[in-house]
């Protein structure tokens, strides 16, 4: 049987990242992430459920990440989910999902005020990301639709 283990989210930082090296040098980053669902119920209320996500970056997307990525802001993350287990310092087993992301890309304004404007990077590891040398600033306003 053929396995697959592949997510994508859309949702804002819930904290700023935490860069903090592996004793190869690696880099990792850490941040939370928080996705949104709304709906109309049956009794036709509006209803919404957050659900809060652990994600990990690694290597140059966990400097970048951690460089241009602050709480609050919105970013679209590709990877796949990672299960961790252990025991607590009380003795109770303890368990937690996360997702380990392969690819991101920046959502928002340069500003971080939201839009649908999308900026730098959107490669996977070898990428060389494209913040800074994107040339000139595009405003939601030059944006014809």
């Amino acid at each position: 049987m053929a396995n697959f283990n592949k997510i994508l989210l859309v949702g804002n930082l819930t904290r700023d990242p935490q860069l903090s090296y592996l004793p190869s040098q690696t880099a990792v980053v850490e941040f939370g992430l928080a996705v949104n669902r709304t709906w109309t119920g049956k009794d036709g209320q509006k209803k919404e459920e957050t659900c809060f996500i652990e994600c990990k970056a690694f290597a140059r997307q966990a400097e970048t990440i951690n460089k241009y990525l602050s709480k609050g802001r919105p970013v679209l993350i590709e990877g796949r989910l990672k299960f961790d287990s252990w025991t607590a310092q009380d003795g109770s087993k303890r368990s937690k999902h996360s997702v380990v992301i392969d690819t991101f890309q920046f959502l928002g304004s340069a500003q971080g005020q939201g839009g649908g404007q999308s900026q730098g990077y959107g490669g996977g590891a070898s990428s060389t990301p494209a913040v800074g040398d994107s040339g000139p600033a595009v405003s939601d306003d030059d944006i014809p639709f």
